[in-house]
């Protein structure tokens, strides 16, 4: 006798000797054969209720299709045991692997051999640790930190932010000097909605 697992020897299945006086058969029912004969007279009781197959059910006798085929259908399932597994816990792991991915990595579903990856966009923002300003643009509302020597132009129709109007979409120019050293305390600039702002490395004025 092959032995694949001590559950089986120590787990003992469960079963109906008796119900009141009367006495079934000397093994038992298992309880699992019960729960499969209700699943399976369910089963055939929600088909009897549809168009085609509850017309063919329904020549048969009553004794023939919920007791006797039900409990046949039960008693075979029983007895089936795929690699010491019942019934039911063999299709649960048959449908797992069947709908589960075929190839793994780390654990994840991984794409079949020879698909190219693409990687999603990557958006990059300097933090301003560099000695040197990058060119950029920005539309607020908001706020920048600049930390290098650097110049203010067009800022607004009376050359401050406080002409700024959010309406006509003024345009804040920040441009880095020649030579520009870091300075001590960085300069915080707040900027309303929908002003734009624009940051240029030293050099020849260029357009946005």
């Amino acid at each position: 006798m092959e032995i694949r697992s001590y559950r089986r020897v120590f787990e003992l299945e469960r079963r109906i000797y008796r119900i009141d006086r009367l006495r079934l058969n000397p093994s038992g029912v298992p309880l699992r054969g019960v729960a499969y004969f209700l699943g399976i007279l369910a089963l055939g009781l929600a088909i009897g209720q549809l168009p085609v197959l509850g017309a063919v059910l329904g020549v048969l006798p009553w004794y023939l299709g919920q007791l006797l085929l039900p409990a046949c259908c039960a008693a075979l399932l029983t007895v089936i045991a795929v690699e010491g597994r019942p019934f039911h816990l063999a299709v649960v792991a048959l449908l797992r692997h069947r709908l589960g991915p075929r190839r793994v990595g780390g654990f994840r579903r991984c794409p079949r051999p020879g698909t190219r990856w693409r990687p999603a966009p990557i958006l990059l923002i300097p933090d301003g640790s560099e000695r040197r300003v990058r060119r950029f643009r920005y539309r607020g509302p908001g706020a920048i930190r600049i930390g290098v020597e650097h110049e203010m132009q067009e800022a607004g129709s009376r050359g401050s932010l406080e002409g700024l109007v959010p309406g006509r979409r003024p345009t804040l120019r920040v441009v880095e000097r020649q030579a520009a050293r870091t300075l001590r305390k960085g300069r915080v600039i707040s900027l309303p909605p929908g002003v734009q702002l624009f940051v240029e490395r030293a050099g020849p004025r260029r357009g946005p």
